[in-house]
């Protein structure tokens, strides 16, 4: 049986991926169809940790921006990611797959708040974990998030689900001559500042030497694909 090529994974899933066409809200049928790759992840050994978005729910910056103070509106972001957590936690337990959620602000009514050491344990004992309201501090990115827990449970590789399939020269949707990287350095994104991940994930990532490995989430067999190691996306590394 083919191995993983990665032991242990963060998994960032932006929040309008599960929104599937509808583009707010959550479409279940995504939700399952994700639910049934981490669980295939997780059969094979591999330890993953994920973290969601909440742009199916609301953006503080676009959402909020001019019309709310920004902390504030961020943290109406945070809880837009708290409802994505708890609806994949669900749906991965119908699938079989035993979860904690962790929220980086305590509400202990709903998940348990965010401690590392116990997080690693969940994660050893084949527990998928889902960390929820990104990094608990305003001003931040979830990709941010996402990277910051990655590096604090040692993951091997970021694994970035977004709705583009890897890093290009510039956007191809306004650009047609656009040059898709097979890789690329985190100096090389943050130089050519490359809308790939906000400046402070691609620094932290690089500053801890984490490799971010970005695809498109449209087909959700790619996450198998890429903790399998088949050539998919984008590997961003040091």
């Amino acid at each position: 049986m083919e191995k993983p090529v990665y032991k242990r994974v963060l998994l960032k899933i932006s929040g309008e991926a599960l929104a599937g066409e509808a583009g707010r809200g959550l479409d279940f049928d995504m939700l399952g169809r994700v639910s049934q790759v981490i669980k295939k992840c997780v059969d094979a050994g591999v330890q993953v940790g994920v973290v969601i978005g909440a742009g199916n729910f609301w953006r503080g910056v676009k959402d909020g921006g001019g019309k709310m103070e920004r902390t504030r509106a961020d943290h109406m972001g945070m809880l837009g990611t708290v409802m994505n957590c708890l609806a994949m936690a669900d749906v991965l337990e119908q699938n079989g797959v035993e979860v904690r959620v962790q929220t980086a602000i305590e509400m202990r009514a709903i998940a348990e708040p965010y401690i590392r050491s116990r997080a690693v344990r969940h994660l050893e004992k084949g527990r998928v974990v889902i960390f929820g309201c990104g990094t608990g501090n305003p001003f931040f990115s979830t990709d941010t998030a996402a990277v910051l827990r990655g590096t604090e449970i040692n993951a091997d590789v970021i694994l970035l689900a977004k709705n583009i399939d890897g890093v290009y020269s510039a956007d191809p949707r306004k650009d047609a001559t656009a040059v898709k990287f097979d890789t690329i350095t985190h100096d090389e994104v943050l130089a050519r500042h490359l809308q790939v991940m906000d400046s402070t994930a691609a620094s932290l990532s690089m500053d801890n030497k984490v490799p971010v490995l970005l695809f498109a989430l449209e087909d959700p067999e790619n996450i198998y694909r890429a903790v399998m190691g088949e050539k998919i996306g984008t590997v961003i590394r040091a």
